[in-house]
């Protein structure tokens, strides 16, 4: 039996770059799409938001002079790209998944709707919200927590490049120091950037707890729906 029935999978668009530093790495785009089927024979419903920053980040946009929604848009666009490329090779296969969009571009994708989307995962079909909430000055980890909230999965998990929440960044403090559990209060007074504020309020508020793990190792995702501590609970 695994851990939870349905699951908000939030991935980064930065790691599908894999090595390359840019764009799809084909290889990290497979290893995906293979762990998210063996989530899949296990009977869980599994609904996906994929970011955009492998292809453009609208903030970062903003910076270097492009008008802000505009930058936005086209960051939106990039996580409509990302979707495209995760159904695909989750298509090749051998599961079934619908791209919803959070803005109208039929015949690209369907316009979310919150039954609909219900209906396809009760079905055993994987779904995969693009262009975040549909809205500028937003980030995906805020359309993953207002996604997750609406279909009222049990959890959300955010695969990130490390393998949990530390004190600091592992990445530059050698001293920092990994959380197996930690609450929203905590995450808000230790200042830690798991998530944009926006986000992580929003989970604290409709108690959708989160969990980070490294979702760029192989059958990472099926030891945390089997439930082994490999990464950071985040609950109230």
């Amino acid at each position: 039996m695994t851990k939870f029935k349905r699951i908000l999978l939030k991935l980064s668009g930065e790691s599908l770059m894999g090595d390359q530093g840019y764009g799809i790495d084909i290889n990290r785009l497979n290893d995906y799409a293979a762990q998210i089927k063996e989530a899949c024979i296990t009977g869980v419903q599994v609904a996906i938001v994929i970011g955009g920053g492998n292809i453009f980040r609208g903030l970062s946009g903003a910076g270097k002079g492009f008008d802000r929604v505009k930058g936005d848009q086209m960051g939106m666009c990039a996580t409509v790209i990302n979707s495209l490329a995760l159904s695909s090779a989750l298509g090749a296969a051998g599961v079934k998944s619908h791209v919803l969009t959070g803005i109208r571009m039929e015949p690209i994708g369907e316009f979310y709707n919150k039954w609909k989307a219900i209906e396809y995962l009760e079905k055993g079909d994987v779904v995969i919200f693009s262009c975040g909430t549909g809205n500028p000055y937003f980030t995906t980890d805020t359309g993953s927590s207002l996604r997750g909230i609406e279909i009222e999965a049990d959890v959300m998990l955010k695969g990130t490049r490390v393998d949990g929440i530390y004190t600091a960044d592992p990445e530059k403090d050698k001293t920092a120091t990994k959380f197996d559990e930690i609450t929203y209060d905590e995450i808000y007074t230790r200042g830690l950037k798991v998530m944009d504020l926006t986000a992580t309020t929003m989970c604290k508020e409709n108690n959708l707890p989160i969990y980070v793990f490294n979702m760029d190792v192989y059958g990472n995702l099926k030891k945390v729906l089997d439930g082994e501590p490999i990464g950071t609970f985040v609950h109230n």
